[in-house]
C-alpha cells in the first residue's frame, strides 16, 4: 500500500505504535530507507506475529541517536549482552534483537528544510521522528509505502562476483 498524502501516512505511522523494530537502514540502492517491523498478534492469540516493511521513499536524510540512557552505556559494553536476552545489573540487552517502538511516531512536521526539497523536487516531503527505546529516527521523505513480508525477506545479500558497477 502506498500513503499520498499526509492523512494516510500519519494513519500508518500510528500503526507503529508499541510494535517491535526489527531493522532499519537504508535499502541497497541507498535513496529510500526501510524499517521492519515485527506486528505482534493480539493479546489472546489470535492472530500471529507478523512482519511489515515501512518504506521510506525519497529519503534525503535520517538522523539515528541512541535513545539509551548515558548512565546505562556503561553497563552495556560487555559484548555478552550482543547474545543475552535478559541484562543484569541494568545494562541494556542488545542481544534481544529488537527494539519496542514507544512512544512510536510523532505528528508529521513541515519546515524550511521540507518546503526546500519539496520546491527542488516538485513533490511533497515530510519530516517525522520515531522512537524506541534504543533510537531515534528522524526521517526527511517524500512517500510511504507499507507491506506485509514474507518469510525470508532479507535486506542485503552479499552478490557473488561483488559489487555491481
Amino acid at each position: 500500500m502506498t500513503v499520498v498524502n499526509a492523512d494516510e501516512i500519519e494513519r500508518a505511522l500510528d500503526d507503529l505504535f508499541d510494535h517491535a523494530l526489527v531493522y532499519h537502514g537504508y535499502t541497497d540502492y541507498m535513496r529510500d530507507y526501510e524499517l521492519i517491523v515485527a506486528v505482534q498478534g493480539s493479546a489472546h492469540g489470535e492472530a500471529p506475529q507478523s512482519y511489515r516493511r515501512y518504506l521510506f521513499r525519497i529519503c534525503p536524510r535520517v538522523t539515528v541517536t541512541s535513545t539509551v540512557g548515558q548512565d546505562v552505556w556503561p553497563r552495556s559494553l560487555d559484548e555478552r549482552l550482543l547474545q543475552a536476552a535478559v541484562p543484569d545489573g541494568g545494562a541494556y540487552a542488545w542481544g534481544v534483537r529488537w527494539q519496542v517502538l514507544y512512544p512510536g511516531a510523532g505528528r508529521l512536521e513541515t519546515s524550511r528544510e521540507t518546503r526546500r526539497w519539496s520546491s527542488r523536487l516538485g513533490v511533497p516531503f515530510y519530516e517525522v521522528t520515531l522512537e524506541g527505546n534504543c533510537h531515534e529516527l528522524q526521517l526527511l521523505f517524500s512517500d510511504l509505502t507499507v507491506a506485509d513480508l514474507e518469510a525470508g525477506y532479507t535486506p542485503f545479500v552479499v552478490p557473488a562476483g561483488g559489487v555491481r558497477a
